[in-house]
């Protein structure tokens, strides 16, 4: 039987792949989103169409990501420190908003056939885009609050 001490140990080591697992797939969105931003001004075209995609796919991947990596392990109680705890329950409703307004660009975007019509939500993609640059920015600010407790790094 594992002492108290190495059960611990365990669950840190877990919580640190997690959020490894986190911060990378946060990278690869935050990545996409400046790829899809440097297309300005948006055309009808197949860079602009396949650019949009990859974003809403990785937006998605890094949403649930979050969910799975990190608070779901936090909301199982796998984490058992108390100023974890607290932060977590402190942001986590923030977190939903942004989870909230994520899920709104994907829908919106997600299924867009630029090439073949919809031509017209490219006049909205710019203003819809500066949006979610908010929404990720804000939500990244609260994961790390999270993270920074996890790891004993106030941010």
């Amino acid at each position: 039987m594992k002492s108290e001490n190495a059960a611990g140990n365990d669950r840190r080591s877990r919580s640190k792949e997690k959020l490894a697992t986190l911060v990378r797939t946060r990278s690869e969105t935050l990545s996409l989103y400046s790829e899809l931003a440097s297309q300005r001004p948006f055309e009808a075209d197949e860079v602009t169409h396949e650019a949009l995609q990859e974003f809403c796919q990785a937006l998605i991947d890094y949403a649930a990501s979050a969910h799975f990596q990190l608070y779901r392990f936090i909301s199982d109680r796998l984490e058992r420190r108390t100023p974890v705890l607290e932060i977590a329950d402190r942001v986590y409703p923030k977190i939903v908003q942004t989870t909230d307004n994520i899920l709104r660009f994907n829908d919106k975007y997600e299924a867009v056939d630029l090439i073949n019509g919809n031509r017209e939500i490219l006049g909205l993609l710019d203003a819809d885009l500066s949006l979610l640059g908010e929404t990720l920015a804000e939500r990244i600010q609260l994961e790390d609050q999270v993270i920074g407790a996890i790891t004993g790094q106030a941010h």
